[in-house]
């Protein structure tokens, strides 16, 4: 099983891999410190060298193709083992592996081209495969990104009406305001914005399918003489707004052409506009994406490390008015939708098939994961263009959340 065996003899340290190679032997792998104990069986040996070589690809496809399975385990299992090695030093790159590493640093740009036109197909490679399948594992109100618990326990579609609260409040919402929504999704946020307030809401986004369920949506909410959706490209924009709001977009644009999107952002608010970004980041030094996600979930996309993101924003003079950091909210958010995914699995496999099943998985599993354990977080950056734009004090935010629990409680 070589050279598969020496990349596992020196990353498990910690729990017990157990590996049925493709001729039916046993290996096994670890057991120096107490943890999970993982079944893995291979099928395919060109795994042996694949799976050294380029690890988190060979294993996303051979997961997706059967050829890598985990009989009396499971792929979270797994997931967990292996990300609780990786967190000690013996789980740390060596030879080849930081090699490789470093070659796909030096392409970065090139993985993350997304000018005008490209993007569109980017976008519409993950969010235009059907809108009947998102309805299968989000919440009543598709919200397709890291929601906010609250409460640990906490049903997915409070947390996600939470989300949207938390960012009103930090928008400091005045009567008769015009907002842009940058990457509006399926216009849930867009639609709770003009519920709470009487302000004019302009959605953008390079989804068509996507656009065509917001623009029905609000006008099933009654708000769509408020607030309206384009599918557009915001850099097309050229008028200016009091409010702009992005979320779970910003991870689209890529490292290139950060420049091109904060000031475009300077450019579309006046001198007391305010912005909120809500993204996913990391807290490691600046890296590259996964490839298999760069490959089958999310072409061109990227999440930086912040010490990408603030050097671009004082290039382009904003002023970073306030910072949070939503740590673990989103792996909570991923074991959700995993649940809700497993209990309509079925009805996925009759839409599409068992290997785009297994792909879902691999995706919703290594990404909770990848916040659970690994580097990732979500950060919300206010910016504006004068340091007082927003009050420089965050007692308006809780003041603003009672404000807008009440505003609901009057809704029901």
């Amino acid at each position: 099983m070589f050279p598969l065996s020496k990349l596992l003899s020196h990353l498990v340290q910690v729990g017990t891999l157990t590996v049925t190679d493709a001729d039916g032997g046993t290996h096994v792998f670890g057991g120096r410190a107490p943890g999970p104990s993982v079944t893995m069986a291979l099928t395919d040996p060109k795994l042996y060298k694949s799976l050294f070589f380029n690890t988190e690809l060979a294993a996303g496809e051979a997961y997706m193709d059967g050829t890598l399975s985990f009989p009396d385990s499971s792929l979270r299992e797994f997931l967990t083992l292996i990300s609780t090695n990786r967190n000690k030093p013996t789980g740390r790159p060596r030879g080849f592996q930081r090699v490789a590493g470093a070659v796909s640093r030096r392409l970065k740009r090139f993985q993350q081209s997304n000018p005008i036109g490209k993007a569109q197909q980017n976008i519409a490679h993950h969010y235009d495969v059907g809108n009947d399948f998102y309805r299968l594992f989000l919440d009543d109100g598709l919200f397709y990104s890291c929601a906010y618990f609250e409460n640990d326990d906490d049903t997915l579609e409070a947390a996600q009406v939470a989300k949207c609260r938390l960012i009103a409040a930090k928008l400091d919402l005045q009567p008769g305001q015009k907002i842009l929504d940058i990457g509006c999704g399926w216009g849930g946020l867009a639609i709770y914005l003009a519920q709470m307030e009487d302000v004019h809401v302009h959605g953008v986004t390079l989804s068509t399918e996507q656009h065509a369920l917001a623009v029905e949506r609000a006008k099933e909410a009654g708000v769509s003489d408020r607030v309206k959706f384009e599918l557009r490209d915001y850099r097309e924009l050229n008028q200016q707004y009091d409010r702009i709001v992005s979320v779970g977009m910003f991870e689209h644009v890529g490292v290139p052409r950060y420049d091109e999107f904060f000031g475009k952002v300077n450019e579309l608010m006046p001198d007391d506009g305010v912005m909120l970004l809500h993204s996913i980041g990391h807290m490691s030094p600046p890296s590259t994406a996964s490839a298999w996600l760069r490959k089958y979930i999310f072409p061109g996309a990227y999440s930086p490390a912040l010490s990408e993101v603030f050097p671009v924003v004082e290039r382009n003079r904003l002023w970073v008015t306030d910072c949070e950091f939503l740590r673990l909210h989103y792996a909570m958010t991923l074991r959700h939708w995993h649940t809700r995914f497993e209990a309509n699995r079925d009805r996925v496999a009759e839409m599409y098939d068992e290997r785009f099943c297994r792909m879902w998985e691999f995706y919703l599993v290594s990404c909770e994961m990848m916040f659970q354990t690994g580097a990732q977080e979500v950060f919300h950056m206010q910016l504006s263009r004068n340091r007082d734009a927003s009050s420089i004090r965050r007692d308006y935010i809780f003041e603003a959340l009672q404000e807008l629990k009440k505003r609901e409680a009057e809704r029901l």
